[in-house]
Protein backbone atom coordinates (compact mmCIF):
# COMPACT_ATOMS: atom_id res chain seq x y z
CA UNK A 1 0.00 0.00 0.00
CA UNK A 2 1.84 3.39 -1.17
CA UNK A 3 1.56 5.80 2.75
CA UNK A 4 3.38 8.65 2.57
CA UNK A 5 2.09 10.93 5.16
CA UNK A 6 2.54 14.07 5.09
CA UNK A 7 4.94 16.04 7.98
CA UNK A 8 2.07 17.76 10.49
CA UNK A 9 0.21 16.29 13.41
CA UNK A 10 -2.65 14.25 13.37
CA UNK A 11 -5.13 13.67 16.31
CA UNK A 12 -5.86 10.10 15.50
CA UNK A 13 -3.49 7.21 15.53
CA UNK A 14 -2.67 3.50 14.58
CA UNK A 15 -6.05 2.21 12.52
CA UNK A 16 -8.08 4.94 13.76
CA UNK A 17 -5.60 7.03 11.23
CA UNK A 18 -5.95 4.43 8.64
CA UNK A 19 -9.64 4.06 8.62
CA UNK A 20 -9.83 8.25 8.45
CA UNK A 21 -7.75 8.83 5.88
CA UNK A 22 -9.14 5.97 3.91
CA UNK A 23 -12.64 7.47 4.29
CA UNK A 24 -11.41 10.94 3.79
CA UNK A 25 -7.87 11.43 2.78
CA UNK A 26 -5.97 14.65 4.11
CA UNK A 27 -2.56 13.54 5.05
CA UNK A 28 -2.48 10.33 2.65
CA UNK A 29 -1.15 9.76 -0.93
CA UNK A 30 -3.00 6.87 -1.83
CA UNK A 31 -2.45 4.67 -5.13
CA UNK A 32 -4.22 2.36 -7.31
CA UNK A 33 -1.52 1.32 -9.29
CA UNK A 34 0.39 -1.87 -7.96
CA UNK A 35 4.14 -2.06 -6.79
CA UNK A 36 6.92 -1.44 -9.08
CA UNK A 37 8.93 -3.38 -7.08
CA UNK A 38 6.38 -5.82 -7.14
CA UNK A 39 6.07 -5.60 -10.92
CA UNK A 40 10.02 -6.34 -10.97
CA UNK A 41 9.98 -9.69 -8.41
CA UNK A 42 7.10 -11.18 -10.67
CA UNK A 43 8.56 -10.50 -13.67
CA UNK A 44 11.75 -12.47 -11.89
CA UNK A 45 9.76 -15.27 -10.82
CA UNK A 46 8.01 -15.94 -13.77
CA UNK A 47 11.68 -16.28 -15.73
CA UNK A 48 12.53 -18.61 -12.94
CA UNK A 49 9.24 -20.96 -12.58
CA UNK A 50 7.51 -20.30 -15.60
CA UNK A 51 3.85 -20.32 -14.54
CA UNK A 52 4.35 -22.94 -12.06
CA UNK A 53 3.70 -20.72 -9.44
CA UNK A 54 1.52 -17.83 -11.48
CA UNK A 55 -1.29 -19.47 -12.24
CA UNK A 56 -5.36 -19.72 -11.87
CA UNK A 57 -5.03 -22.55 -9.66
CA UNK A 58 -2.55 -21.13 -7.14
CA UNK A 59 -3.43 -18.44 -4.44
CA UNK A 60 -1.66 -15.61 -3.09
CA UNK A 61 -2.02 -13.92 0.63
CA UNK A 62 -1.03 -10.45 1.00
CA UNK A 63 -0.46 -9.24 4.85
CA UNK A 64 -1.26 -5.84 5.09
CA UNK A 65 -2.97 -5.86 1.48
CA UNK A 66 -4.62 -2.08 1.87
CA UNK A 67 -6.75 -1.23 -0.69
CA UNK A 68 -5.82 -3.89 -2.84
CA UNK A 69 -3.87 -2.42 -5.41
CA UNK A 70 -1.11 -5.47 -5.07
CA UNK A 71 -3.44 -8.18 -5.24
CA UNK A 72 -5.60 -6.85 -7.98
CA UNK A 73 -2.52 -6.77 -9.86
CA UNK A 74 -1.66 -10.20 -9.68
CA UNK A 75 -4.98 -11.30 -10.28
CA UNK A 76 -5.33 -9.88 -13.51
CA UNK A 77 -2.07 -10.81 -14.79
CA UNK A 78 -2.09 -14.34 -13.95
CA UNK A 79 -5.63 -15.22 -13.07
CA UNK A 80 -4.58 -16.33 -9.67
CA UNK A 81 -6.96 -16.27 -6.63
CA UNK A 82 -6.05 -14.31 -3.06
CA UNK A 83 -6.32 -13.18 0.32
CA UNK A 84 -6.00 -10.10 1.85
CA UNK A 85 -5.49 -8.59 5.41
CA UNK A 86 -5.71 -5.23 6.98
CA UNK A 87 -6.52 -3.47 10.06
CA UNK A 88 -8.18 -0.78 8.59
CA UNK A 89 -11.99 -1.89 7.96
CA UNK A 90 -12.25 1.34 5.42
CA UNK A 91 -9.34 -0.08 3.13
CA UNK A 92 -10.55 -2.88 2.71
CA UNK A 93 -13.87 -2.04 1.93
CA UNK A 94 -12.19 -0.07 -1.06
CA UNK A 95 -10.17 -2.74 -2.02
CA UNK A 96 -13.84 -5.38 -2.16
CA UNK A 97 -15.01 -2.07 -3.97
CA UNK A 98 -11.85 -1.98 -6.47
CA UNK A 99 -11.84 -6.40 -6.97
CA UNK A 100 -14.99 -6.84 -8.26
CA UNK A 101 -15.59 -9.88 -10.64
CA UNK A 102 -11.38 -10.95 -9.39
CA UNK A 103 -11.32 -14.05 -7.51
CA UNK A 104 -10.13 -11.84 -4.19
CA UNK A 105 -11.29 -11.68 -0.88
CA UNK A 106 -10.65 -9.55 2.11
CA UNK A 107 -10.46 -9.41 5.91
CA UNK A 108 -10.44 -7.03 8.46
CA UNK A 109 -7.66 -8.44 10.73
CA UNK A 110 -4.34 -7.80 12.30
CA UNK A 111 -1.25 -9.79 10.68
CA UNK A 112 -0.14 -10.64 13.99
CA UNK A 113 -0.82 -13.82 15.39
CA UNK A 114 -2.18 -17.06 13.71
CA UNK A 115 -2.99 -16.64 9.95
CA UNK A 116 -6.54 -18.30 9.34
CA UNK A 117 -5.23 -20.43 6.30
CA UNK A 118 -4.72 -23.96 6.11
CA UNK A 119 -0.60 -25.37 5.48
CA UNK A 120 0.99 -25.75 2.32
CA UNK A 121 -1.87 -23.63 0.59
CA UNK A 122 -0.45 -20.69 -0.94
CA UNK A 123 2.31 -19.98 -4.02
CA UNK A 124 3.09 -16.72 -2.98
CA UNK A 125 2.78 -13.81 0.01
CA UNK A 126 3.20 -10.65 0.48
CA UNK A 127 4.73 -8.65 3.14
CA UNK A 128 4.69 -4.72 1.77
CA UNK A 129 5.33 -1.89 3.98
CA UNK A 130 3.77 -3.52 7.02
CA UNK A 131 5.30 -5.86 9.52
CA UNK A 132 7.28 -3.10 10.36
CA UNK A 133 4.81 -1.96 12.59
CA UNK A 134 4.67 -5.12 14.54
CA UNK A 135 7.19 -6.08 17.87
CA UNK A 136 9.54 -8.30 17.54
CA UNK A 137 7.66 -11.07 18.97
CA UNK A 138 4.91 -10.60 16.44
CA UNK A 139 7.23 -10.32 13.37
CA UNK A 140 8.99 -13.98 14.15
CA UNK A 141 5.04 -15.32 14.44
CA UNK A 142 4.30 -13.43 10.75
CA UNK A 143 7.13 -15.12 9.18
CA UNK A 144 6.67 -18.25 10.44
CA UNK A 145 2.65 -18.29 9.48
CA UNK A 146 4.12 -16.79 6.56
CA UNK A 147 6.51 -20.36 6.15
CA UNK A 148 3.47 -22.57 7.39
CA UNK A 149 0.65 -21.07 4.96
CA UNK A 150 3.37 -21.15 1.63
CA UNK A 151 3.62 -24.68 0.00
CA UNK A 152 7.02 -25.95 -0.74
CA UNK A 153 8.92 -23.63 -3.48
CA UNK A 154 6.30 -21.20 -2.50
CA UNK A 155 7.84 -17.41 -2.52
CA UNK A 156 7.36 -14.61 -0.30
CA UNK A 157 8.19 -10.60 -1.29
CA UNK A 158 8.87 -8.55 1.04
CA UNK A 159 9.54 -4.46 1.19
CA UNK A 160 10.21 -2.83 4.13
CA UNK A 161 12.22 0.46 5.35
CA UNK A 162 15.86 0.14 5.53
CA UNK A 163 17.76 1.61 8.76
CA UNK A 164 21.47 1.36 6.24
CA UNK A 165 22.36 5.20 5.37
CA UNK A 166 18.77 6.26 5.73
CA UNK A 167 19.13 9.66 7.63
CA UNK A 168 15.23 9.99 8.18
CA UNK A 169 15.52 6.51 10.21
CA UNK A 170 19.07 7.65 12.30
CA UNK A 171 16.56 10.82 12.88
CA UNK A 172 13.52 9.53 13.90
CA UNK A 173 15.19 6.60 16.33
CA UNK A 174 17.17 9.65 17.83
CA UNK A 175 14.28 12.26 18.09
CA UNK A 176 11.64 9.67 19.18
CA UNK A 177 12.85 6.38 20.43
CA UNK A 178 10.88 3.09 20.65
CA UNK A 179 10.58 0.34 22.96
CA UNK A 180 12.94 -2.08 21.28
CA UNK A 181 16.75 -1.04 19.66
CA UNK A 182 16.59 0.47 15.93
CA UNK A 183 12.81 1.52 16.07
CA UNK A 184 11.05 4.88 16.77
CA UNK A 185 7.49 6.30 17.37
CA UNK A 186 6.00 7.59 14.00
CA UNK A 187 5.66 11.16 15.08
CA UNK A 188 2.15 11.53 13.19
CA UNK A 189 0.67 8.45 13.27
CA UNK A 190 1.90 7.87 16.83
CA UNK A 191 2.66 3.82 16.32
CA UNK A 192 6.18 2.49 17.01
CA UNK A 193 7.89 1.30 13.46
CA UNK A 194 10.72 -1.17 13.44
CA UNK A 195 13.27 -0.14 10.76
CA UNK A 196 15.94 -3.75 9.70
CA UNK A 197 19.59 -3.55 8.23
CA UNK A 198 20.15 -5.53 4.87
CA UNK A 199 22.03 -8.05 7.01
CA UNK A 200 19.76 -8.32 9.91
CA UNK A 201 16.91 -8.57 7.82
CA UNK A 202 18.51 -11.45 5.41
CA UNK A 203 19.09 -13.66 8.95
CA UNK A 204 15.94 -13.14 9.79
CA UNK A 205 14.54 -14.86 6.78
CA UNK A 206 17.40 -17.33 6.48
CA UNK A 207 16.32 -19.10 9.71
CA UNK A 208 13.04 -20.70 7.89
CA UNK A 209 13.63 -19.52 4.10
CA UNK A 210 16.02 -19.33 0.95
CA UNK A 211 16.87 -15.48 0.28
CA UNK A 212 17.34 -15.41 -3.27
CA UNK A 213 17.74 -12.03 -4.06
CA UNK A 214 17.67 -8.02 -2.50
CA UNK A 215 17.32 -5.01 -4.19
CA UNK A 216 17.93 -1.45 -2.06
CA UNK A 217 16.53 2.00 -3.22
CA UNK A 218 18.83 4.82 -4.02
CA UNK A 219 18.23 8.37 -4.66
CA UNK A 220 18.04 8.85 -0.98
CA UNK A 221 20.52 11.71 -0.05
CA UNK A 222 21.49 14.23 -1.98
CA UNK A 223 24.01 16.71 -1.42
CA UNK A 224 24.40 15.49 1.86
CA UNK A 225 20.61 16.04 2.77
CA UNK A 226 17.92 13.71 3.22
CA UNK A 227 15.40 12.88 0.29
CA UNK A 228 12.87 9.94 0.48
CA UNK A 229 12.86 7.02 2.98
CA UNK A 230 15.38 3.61 2.30
CA UNK A 231 13.78 0.64 1.68
CA UNK A 232 14.92 -2.96 0.75
CA UNK A 233 12.85 -5.79 -1.08
CA UNK A 234 13.67 -9.40 -0.82
CA UNK A 235 12.76 -12.63 -2.51
CA UNK A 236 12.81 -15.43 -0.47
CA UNK A 237 11.43 -19.32 -0.77
CA UNK A 238 10.25 -21.74 1.42
CA UNK A 239 12.37 -24.86 0.98
CA UNK A 240 10.84 -26.95 -1.95
CA UNK A 241 12.18 -30.13 -0.20
CA UNK A 242 10.84 -29.29 3.22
Amino acid sequence: MARHVKNHKKSKHGTAFWDSEYNKPEHLALSTEASEDLEKFLRWLERQTKRTLLNPTASVVDFGCGNGRNLIYVAQQFGMRGIGYDSSAAAIREAIKLSAELPLTYQTRTIAGDAPLESDTQALALDMMSSHFLKLDERVKLRDEIHRVLKPGGFLFMKTFLRDGDMHTKRLTAESPGTEANSYIHPIIGVQEYVYSEEELIAFLEEKFIVHKTYLSHKHVLKGKARKRRTISIYVEKDPFA
